[in-house]
């Protein structure tokens, strides 16, 4: 071979190896000359587990690792350092492709799955959820007037609630954390723990409650961690109201005119399964307390013989609350379909009550699941309205389920403390704020 031919074999050597070289170094540079074909593209994996979003790894034609790698799979390659990734807040929290990583859902007076906003949202946002309940020690102990803020006997019934919530998360893949602490601490210490950059929860209307919001949003700011607040307590909801809060009518007649013509929301489905827990945090699930842990007498839900009294009776949580429900439903339905002299009609149960009222203050029943039950179940017309001339007895042309007049007065008194709630508004509150906060 001739010093020609040798030099441009050595070239010809030289490129091959240059070609061959590349792509080890840099996977995603490749050499023109050799077909596509021959190599198999690089593959950019994704963690699927929500703490591991911060880290992606590059790997070459090699087989995947059995289980997930936080760091690069790259042997000999100048990138050794493990591409990283900022949190990423979406503006458009439903699109797929900017989930969350983790959200907190503040369970308040919505202890409930089925219609519950709050909770669905988050699940939608989020690639993973922890739910949390607060028992707050300013609920409990004596007012300034030496009554129980709250009672022994709901206390055990919203023991009950909270304990029903979590066996309902946990036969769907979550679970509820459980804490006796304040919100704004309790929150807080959670969603660092997990890495959380969003918390869920519904408003609620009464001033302390209102506070403890305001006290929340502060906590959060500091943290850059966002809330985002929903409304699920009234029949109607209070973005279909049709004047602002400020400017409700503050007497009943006056709601009741303007909002009867309008229609009830679907109700929300609740979810078959729930993203899991946070991966990221070390943190425990919490027992719930005890009647003695919230500093109550268990032995003043007893009655003189020893045994429990008749309020006791009573077993708080989303479960009894559906079962009681479709019993009234049926209740209703086999009712005779007679009415009063006046032309109204009573669809209540035992005593003229439906006593379901301790389920829906508390959340484990929304008022839109007990009004689509109830026009499932009864053929009964269900409607708010009301003949203008009937001074508010409920009399109508057309017959009137009092139970819709019930929630619609329910509806009332939540509205009207909530555009009382603030401390600005209490000083320049009409008489009828009182009524409001005894019975909302």
């Amino acid at each position: 071979m001739d010093l020609e031919a040798e030099k441009e074999h050595e070239a010809a050597f030289a490129v091959a190896s240059l070609s061959l070289s590349l792509p080890t170094i840099f996977p995603f540079v490749q050499p023109k000359n050799i077909p596509s074909t021959t190599l198999q593209p690089t593959k950019l994996k994704v963690p699927t587990q929500a703490s591991s979003l911060t880290h992606l790894s590059l790997s070459t034609t090699t087989p995947p690792p059995s289980k997930t790698s936080f760091k690069s799979t790259v042997s000999a390659n100048p990138l050794h350092a493990p591409l990283s990734l900022a949190p990423h807040r979406p503006r458009d929290p439903s699109n797929a492709a900017a989930l969350r990583r983790a959200a907190v859902v503040w369970f308040r007076n919505d202890l409930r799955l089925l219609d519950n906003e709050c909770l669905t949202a988050a699940n939608n946002d989020s690639l993973s959820v922890l739910p949390v309940y607060c028992f707050d020690p300013s609920d409990y102990g004596k007012s300034a007037s030496g009554f129980d803020k709250t009672g022994p006997y709901r206390a055990a019934f919203l023991i009950d609630s909270v304990s029903d919530l979590r066996r309902s998360l946990q036969a769907r893949g979550s679970d509820l954390v459980v804490r006796v602490g304040k919100p704004e601490t309790v929150l807080v210490e959670l969603a660092k723990a997990v890495g959380a950059d969003a918390v869920y929860a519904h408003r609620e209307v009464s001033h302390d409650e209102a506070k403890a919001e305001e006290k929340v949003e502060a906590a959060m700011k500091e943290e850059n961690v966002e809330v985002k607040y929903f409304w699920g307590s009234t029949l109607y909801h209070v973005d279909d109201l049709p004047f602002q809060l400020e400017d409700m009518p503050s007497n009943y007649g006056g709601f009741r005119d303007r909002v009867q013509k309008l229609e009830v929301r679907k109700t929300i489905e609740a979810l078959d399964h729930l993203k899991g827990m946070p991966s990221r945090g070390d943190f425990e699930l919490g027992e719930i307390p005890s009647l003695m842990d919230l500093g109550l007498n268990p032995s003043a839900t007893m009655s003189q013989d020893g045994k429990f009294g008749a309020n006791a009776s009573m077993i708080g949580g989303e479960t009894e609350a559906l079962q009681r429900l479709k019993k009234f439903a049926a209740e209703c339905a086999a009712q005779p379909n007679k009415g009063f002299k006046d032309g109204t009609q009573s669809i209540y149960g035992a005593n003229f009550s439906c006593k379901i009222s301790p389920w829906l203050a508390m959340g484990c029943l929304s008022p839109r699941t007990m009004y689509e039950e109830l026009k499932k179940t009864t053929s009964r017309a269900i409607s708010a309205s009301a003949d203008k001339n009937d001074g508010g007895n409920g009399s109508s042309r057309n017959g009137i389920n009092w139970l819709m007049f019930e929630l619609l007065w329910r509806d009332f008194f939540r509205f009207i403390t909530k555009k009382y709630s603030s401390a600005k508004k209490q000083l320049e509150a009409a008489p009828v704020t009182a009524c409001a906060g005894a019975y909302a």
